[in-house]
């Protein structure tokens, strides 16, 4: 029997059997992040991936023609899961930024916003720019948009790179880092929990990064990148967009 003939008949026998890969059955891969409340997060009872970005994509998936699997990761592997056919998509909290747009595509903005400034709650400072910083130990989280500002910036005595923002919010929380930056819905969202009562957000502080969130797709895949952004301008006009970013506390 000759090899494609073979390779044909596999084939034919893996379409009956249903295990073709996910993609080729419709069933796009999510890749988003179990922390980044309430854009994404792990919800323990149901241990899934929910949050504004997973409601979003989901609404949009049901409005063409294709499923979706979200699958949580860190965040600083989203792009390269994605490059590397990992995911198919990018659903989360990631700033639509010019040196992303050169690995990866994205669709329309979907929310923008700044980053915040978090303090120990014993630090009363009313604090407005980075330079008001300067000489202190700050945190970030790796593969933000905020990592080459603080670190170019020349600033701080130290810029302390974290893997998740609740390691984060528990540095600040014990004071063993005297700042952080993140996005800001993020940590007041995170913050009205309770779970971190000696962190403050200072409300002084003027953002110096405000960006657009957006879906990520590869560069290669521009026909799912238009049914994307067909389904996002379709759920905008119909005030689909604007629910989800309610039931969430983003107003």
């Amino acid at each position: 029997m000759e090899r494609r003939t073979f390779l044909s008949m596999l084939a034919g026998s893996a379409v009956a059997a249903g295990i073709l890969p996910a993609r080729a059955q419709g069933v796009l891969k999510v890749g988003s992040t179990p922390t980044g409340s309430p854009f994404t997060f792990l919800d323990t009872k149901t241990n899934t991936i929910e949050g504004v970005m997973v409601d979003l994509i989901k609404a949009i998936a049901a409005s063409s023609d294709f499923k979706v699997e979200v699958e949580g990761m860190q965040f600083s592997t989203l792009i390269p899961s994605l490059t590397g056919n990992k995911v198919d998509i990018v659903a989360a909290a990631m700033y639509i930024t010019p040196p992303r747009k050169e690995v990866i595509d994205f669709s329309d903005p979907i929310y923008t916003y700044g980053e915040g400034l978090i303090v120990p709650a014993t630090d009363t400072k009313d604090y407005v720019t980075l330079e008001d910083l300067k000489g202190k130990t700050i945190g970030v989280q790796i593969g933000t948009a905020y990592v080459d500002v603080l670190q170019k910036s020349g600033l701080f005595s130290e810029v302390k790179l974290y893997k998740t923002l609740p390691d984060i919010l528990a540095d600040v929380n014990a004071a063993r880092v005297q700042a952080a930056v993140f996005d800001l819905p993020i940590i007041g969202y995170n913050l009205s929990q309770g779970q971190f009562p000696k962190v403050r957000i200072v409300k002084s502080y003027k953002p110096v990064i405000s960006g657009s969130v957006g879906i990520g797709v590869r560069k290669s895949d521009g026909e799912l990148l238009k049914k994307i952004n067909a389904g996002l301008a379709k759920l905008k006009a119909d005030g689909t967009v604007d629910k989800i970013l309610a039931k969430w506390g983003l107003v």
